[in-house]
């Protein structure tokens, strides 16, 4: 009996740099990424504390500006899903072979992918009222910005460019010096 070929997925997770091994030892930053995903789907829990369980209702203003926070955080995703391409992918270690891309969302900023993450929690916590959900934002915020440092390190040894790019183009959040250190 001859082995069938993979499947499209199984080649797309090899391209990317999916291993068992890795998820063992975290070759390719495997553990930021399962952080990343657990805290995301975390944003599904219902809010805590329960709105009005303090006496009060929650601003609607502030619900909407959320729901508007959150569309703003999904369209700059897709943005940025887009201008990235084939150099996708969602570990921080770089595909081999894969360009560096400036332009775009990435000329307004070195991880915009990370940036709609977080524009995205912002958007569920100012919507839902949630302090549970801040939180989880809070963790995003130190997961995140651990994740693009390593995956910064990977850039600058892959592309002799990117120290010129990283020097004037803000991390995630420009201003913000947690979440954007030039050099």
């Amino acid at each position: 009996m001859t082995p069938s070929p993979k499947s499209p997925p199984d080649n797309l997770l090899a391209r990317w740099g999916f291993s068992w091994p890795g998820l063992r030892d975290n070759r390719h930053g495997e553990w930021w990424l399962a952080a990343q995903l657990l805290l995301i789907a975390a944003h599904l829990l219902p809010p805590w504390p329960a709105p009005g369980s303090w006496g009060y209702a929650w601003p609607l203003p502030l619900a909407i500006g959320g729901a508007v926070v959150l569309l703003l955080g999904l369209g700059l995703a897709v943005q940025a899903f887009l201008h990235l391409g084939a150099s996708l992918s969602p570990l921080p270690q770089p595909m081999a072979g894969a360009a560096l891309v400036t332009t775009g969302a990435y000329g307004r900023c070195r991880h915009p992918l990370y940036q709609a993450i977080l524009l995205c929690s912002l958007g569920v916590s100012l919507a839902l009222g949630s302090l549970l959900h801040l939180g989880l934002g809070l963790a995003l915020v130190l997961v995140l910005a651990g994740k693009a440092r390593r995956e910064e390190r990977a850039l600058l040894a892959l592309h002799p460019g990117y120290a010129d790019y990283r020097a004037v183009t803000p991390a995630i959040m420009p201003g913000l010096p947690w979440l954007d250190w030039r050099t």
